[in-house]
C-alpha cells in the first residue's frame, strides 16, 4: 500500500520514522514551506523535511497544497497519513486517495477540535488525554473515527506531554495503516453533542493572572511550557515561568513574616528558597519551580534563590 504522509513539527516525526522503520511504503512526504526561525531569521525546513531528507523520501512543500492536486494524485498513493500538517485539505485532495485520508489528533475526540489539543487537555486539568486517528472530512476534525490511544496527563509540561503523545501517535500510525492493509477499518461517528474547539495559542494568552486561584495558574504554567511560555513581570522586566506547582496546606509553617507577606496581595512574593519561589494567587499559592528572566538562560528556584534573583516582598505584574 503506496502512503503519502503530510506533517510538519517535532511532533511529527516519530510517527513519520514509525512508518518507515515498520516497512511501509511510504511515496512522498508533504510538509510546510521553509520559513525563517529564531532571532536571526534563519530559513530552516521543517523537522519532518529534515527527517524524509535523510530517509531518502521525496518531499513536497506546497504553500498552498490546493493548487497542486494533480501533483498530489499523479503520486498515485493509495492513502495519506497526516499529523500536525498545518493546513486545511480540500475535497479535492481528499478525493486523491481510494482509501481516504486519515489524521492523528493530539485528543480524545470529539473533545479539543481544533489546533491546541494538547495545552487544551492541560488548562481543562483532564485527567486523560491521547491520540485519535480519525478519517478527514472537509470540517474541522469531525470524521469518523478509526482508532484510540490514551494516556494519563499527570502533571506533565506541554513538552513533556507531546513527546508522550508523539510516541502513541507512532504506534497509532503503524497500527491504523496495517487495519487499511487487511481491510478491518470498523468507524465509529464522533458525539457531536461532547464536541468543544480549540484556537490556536498567543503570547497575549499566556500572561500570568496571580489574581486566578492557583491551580488554574499552576494548569496554564504546563499548558505553556516551554513555548510560549507563560509569563509576568518583575520591576519592569519579563519573567517567564516554566514549570511550578501549588503549595500545598502541608507544607512547612511559615514564619510570622512570610504569613504577612502571603496575605499582602496576589502576585507577592512571600518566600523564597533552593524548592521554589512561592507567591500568593487570588485563592492559594503557586511554587514557582523553573523560571527565565528575559535574555537569560533558564533557572532553577536555586538558582534564582543564590542569585538573589527574587526575594520575599517582591510583586510580580
Amino acid at each position: 500500500m503506496k502512503i503519502v504522509f503530510a506533517g510538519s513539527p517535532d511532533f511529527a516525526v516519530a510517527p513519520f520514522k514509525a512508518l518507515l522503520d515498520g516497512g511501509k511504503q511510504v511515496v512522498a512526504v508533504i510538509t510546510r514551506p521553509d520559513k525563517p526561525y529564531g532571532r536571526k531569521g534563519v530559513i530552516t525546513p521543517t523537522p519532518v523535511k529534515v527527517c524524509a531528507r535523510e530517509y531518502g523520501v521525496p518531499v513536497y512543500d506546497f504553500s498552498k497544497l490546493s493548487e497542486h492536486v494533480e501533483e498530489v494524485r499523479s503520486l498515485g498513493a493509495d492513502v495519506m497519513i497526516t499529523c500536525a500538517y498545518g493546513q486545511i485539505l480540500s475535497r479535492a485532495v481528499l478525493d486523491c486517495f481510494p482509501l481516504g485520508v486519515y489524521n492523528l489528533h493530539a485528543s480524545l475526540l470529539p473533545l479539543f477540535r481544533g489546533a491546541s489539543p494538547i495545552q487544551s487537555a492541560i488548562l481543562a486539568g483532564e485527567r486523560y488525554t491521547g491520540v485519535t486517528v480519525m478519517r478527514t472530512e472537509e470540517a474541522l476534525d469531525s470524521g469518523d473515527m478509526l482508532l484510540v490511544k490514551r494516556c494519563e496527563t499527570g502533571e506533565k509540561t506541554c513538552g513533556e506531554l507531546s513527546k508522550e503523545l508523539s510516541a502513541l501517535a507512532a504506534q497509532a500510525a503503524v497500527e491504523a495503516v496495517e487495519l487499511l492493509e487487511r481491510g478491518d477499518v470498523q468507524l465509529l461517528v464522533q458525539d457531536e453533542a461532547r464536541a468543544t474547539y480549540c484556537s490556536k495559542i498567543s503570547k497575549e494568552d499566556c500572561k500570568i493572572d496571580f489574581n486566578q486561584p492557583a491551580e488554574k495558574i499552576v494548569r496554564a504554567v504546563k499548558a505553556f511550557s516551554p513555548q510560549p511560555a507563560a509569563y509576568c513581570y518583575l520591576n519592569g522586566v519579563c519573567v517567564n515561568v516554566l514549570n511550578a506547582r501549588v503549595c500545598e496546606s502541608s507544607d512547612e509553617a511559615l514564619k510570622s513574616g512570610e504569613t504577612e507577606l502571603k496575605s499582602a496581595g496576589a502576585g507577592t512574593v512571600f518566600k523564597v528558597d533552593k524548592k521554589g519561589v512561592a507567591v500568593s494567587c487570588g485563592s492559594g499559592a503557586v511554587n514557582i519551580t523553573l523560571l527565565q528572566f528575559a535574555g537569560g538562560r533558564q533557572m532553577s528556584a536555586a538558582d534564582a534563590f543564590n542569585g538573589r534573583k527574587i526575594k520575599a516582598g517582591d510583586r510580580f505584574d
